[in-house]
C-alpha cells in the first residue's frame, strides 16, 4: 500500500455537533481537500505479480543440486576432497552463534 504524504490532513469528525462552528470547520476542511471526507484511495503496484512469478520459478528448481552432490561424493571416495580446518571451525562457530535456521 502506498501512502501519499502530500495530501493534507483531514480533521476528525465530532459526533456532537451543535451551533454553526462545526459546520464552518467542515466547510473549511472540504474546501482545503480535493476529496470528500471518508473517501479512501489505494494504489497497488505490480510487485505481487513479480513475486508470484519468481516463486513459481524457484519452485521449479530442484531441492538438491544432484550434480554437485555427485561430484563431491566422487571426490571424497577418491580422496581428493580436503576441507580447510579453519573454514570448518569458522563455519561451526558461526552456526553456533547464529543458532538453528527457522
Amino acid at each position: 500500500m502506498r501512502i501519499d504524504f502530500n495530501q493534507g490532513a483531514q480533521p476528525a469528525i465530532e459526533t456532537k455537533q451543535t451551533g454553526a462552528e462545526p459546520q464552518a470547520a467542515t466547510s473549511a476542511a472540504q474546501a482545503g481537500s480535493s476529496q470528500a471526507l471518508g473517501e479512501d484511495q489505494a494504489q497497488l503496484s505490480g510487485a505481487h505479480a513479480q513475486v508470484q512469478a519468481l516463486a513459481a520459478q524457484a519452485a521449479q528448481l530442484p531441492e538438491v543440486r544432484q550434480e554437485k552432490v555427485s561430484a563431491l561424493r566422487q571426490a571424497v571416495a577418491a580422496g581428493r576432497y580436503q576441507a580447510d580446518p579453519e573454514q570448518v571451525a569458522g563455519a561451526m562457530l558461526t552456526e553456533m552463534i547464529a543458532g538453528p535456521a527457522a
